[in-house]
């Protein structure tokens, strides 16, 4: 924490989390196709490759309580750093509970119990000083941890107002001067605190009357500058982490992975899901060999890890976890998912819209976006449990048809009937069944434009390029498009080395090759064909 002459800037608020991503979307994409594809390159067709390139994993162990700890640790570590470097808004903020929780409850009753007592203490006669000094002891060590490693003239002027020997001998003669010493505190949070803080310190020292509702407010404060010390380190720490991102997150799964063999079998298992069903799905034949053999055709490296981010947009969280690999980024797949469930509902329903209402709301712009913000404000949220989705869409279609009569109207023609009506609101209420054609025709093409997206070198220029039927949505396809893009470039550059090992193990261990084509061939050819 800075002092007063080199105060830290308040704390941006949060905005869309997801925003941020975008933001590093060229940086990462220049990264990919460079020396990290490389070093892909060796892990496929070399298990001597670099130290630095490819991963290694030790042999099951029997693990203790210490090592689990330790790796829980490291995880918790390379979560916070991922954070830090994605998410530029990302900050710390005091500990807060919601109004009505039960947990508030409990904390407030027991903070209230605690500064009662205080309060109760200070007004017997002698007062009481134990519960006091416990807590200058504690305000003492707060201040000291503010300060910078050569502040050492305020360091000493607060060990020797905060004396607590001299105090415990002041109080066993009732001559402590309590409103000096909180007066000494508050002055010097003013000259710690940053800018944001003035009103806080201003209102403390308003604040003199009661002693114990004084050091209540002090301790609130407080609580707020060691936030801003957070945050005003994490702000600090951002360019440096974001210049070594890729090497110390990869070193940092690497040392996880060396203490906990078993952190990446559910990476393992959703690329090897995905080699099965490239294998069932594109490869059904056999073709003969240079020997007159039958040999299955095998999928590329590349192709198995594009269909395998492609699955990462539509994973059903609530049968299979996250791969390891992806977990610092749950969040915000999550929430791209979300956003692309809505938009994609959105779509059906205008496209039920217009083949049903046909030529008399065609070529009007404004009426279409009116239909679109009108159903995504009823839409909105369809992600939660205890969203029905039905009755959503009922009051989408009763909205659609007063929005779609006034239109008519307004320009001399016929109101909807009722039939229509009903056959209106009948289809838009059908597209909760996964088996609607319009639900998925409509899926189908956004899984062709991010497949699109994946596969090409270059996205960038293809964000807008969406394919027939989604014109609608081409803003937001763009935008998420680009977020989800951002993060499976940079999750590529960083865990390249671990998939492309992964990869070579599922392949070679259930191909048996002609001595003429070994499989480092066919991985070496797959990966320098994209």
């Amino acid at each position: 924490m800075p002092l007063n002459d080199e105060r830290p800037t308040s704390t941006s608020s949060g905005e869309d989390q997801g925003s941020d991503v975008e933001s590093s979307s060229e940086r990462y994409d220049s990264v990919t196709s460079t020396s990290d594809l490389d070093c892909s390159r060796e892990s496929f067709t070399s298990d001597c490759s670099s130290k630095h390139c490819t991963p290694s994993s030790s042999p099951p162990k029997t693990l203790t309580l210490d090592e689990v700890m330790e790796s829980a640790r490291d995880l918790s570590n390379l979560s916070f750093a991922h954070e830090i470097i994605v998410n530029r808004n990302f900050h710390l903020e005091p500990d807060s509970l919601p109004q009505d929780s039960l947990w508030n409850a409990v904390k407030h009753n027991v903070h209230k119990a605690f500064w009662d007592i205080l309060e109760s203490e200070l007004n017997n006669d002698p007062p009481e000083y134990q519960q006091a000094i416990r807590l200058l002891e504690e305000i003492r060590e707060i201040l000291l941890s503010f300060l910078n490693p050569g502040a050492n003239r305020m360091r000493t002027q607060i060990m020797e107002v905060l004396d607590m020997d001299l105090i415990h001998q002041q109080a066993e003669n009732d001559v402590v001067d309590i409103q000096g010493i909180a007066s000494y505190i508050i002055t010097t949070m003013g000259k710690m605190c940053a800018p944001v803080r003035d009103e806080d310190i201003k209102k403390l020292r308003e604040n003199t009357e009661n002693v114990a509702t004084m050091f209540r407010e002090i301790f609130r404060v407080l609580d707020l500058m060691k936030a801003d010390m957070v945050n005003f380190t994490i702000e600090n720490l951002r360019p440096v982490l974001q210049r070594q991102s890729i090497e110390y997150e990869r070193a940092k799964f690497q040392s996880i992975l060396e203490k906990t063999p078993s952190a990446l079998d559910h990476t393992t298992s959703w690329i090897k899901l995905v080699v099965e069903e490239l294998q069932s799905a594109s490869f059904p034949t056999e073709q003969p060999n240079s020997e007159g053999k039958g040999q299955r055709a095998v999928p590329g490296p590349f192709q198995i890890l594009n269909a395998a981010f492609i699955r990462i947009l539509t994973w059903d969280y609530d049968k299979s976890p996250l791969p390891e690999t992806w977990m610092t980024d749950e969040i915000r797949l999550r929430e791209i998912q979300w956003k692309l469930q809505q938009c994609q509902a959105v779509n059906e329903v205008l496209l039920i819209i217009y083949s049903t209402v046909g030529g008399p709301i065609q070529g009007l712009p404004s009426l279409s976006d009116r239909l679109k913000r009108m159903t995504s404000v009823l839409l909105d949220g369809m992600h939660s449990p205890n969203f029905n989705l039905e009755e959503a869409l009922e009051g989408v279609s009763a909205q659609v048809c007063c929005e779609l009569n006034k239109s008519l109207t307004e320009r001399n023609y016929p109101a909807l009937t009722p039939a229509l009506q009903a056959t209106l609101t009948g289809q838009i209420c059908s597209i909760t069944q996964k088996d609607n054609p319009i639900r998925t025709l409509v899926e189908d093409r956004v899984q062709q434009y991010f497949r699109m997206l994946v596969c090409d070198p270059k996205p960038q220029a293809k964000f807008e390029q969406v394919p027939s039927g989604l014109t609608a949505l081409k803003p937001e396809l763009a935008l998420m498009g680009a977020k989800f893009i951002s993060l499976v470039n940079y999750n590529k550059t960083v865990y390249g080395p671990f998939y492309a090992d992964i990869i070579r193990k599922l392949m070679f261990s259930s191909s048996s090759p002609s001595p003429g084509n070994p499989p480092q061939d066919t991985a070496q050819d797959a990966v320098t064909s994209n």
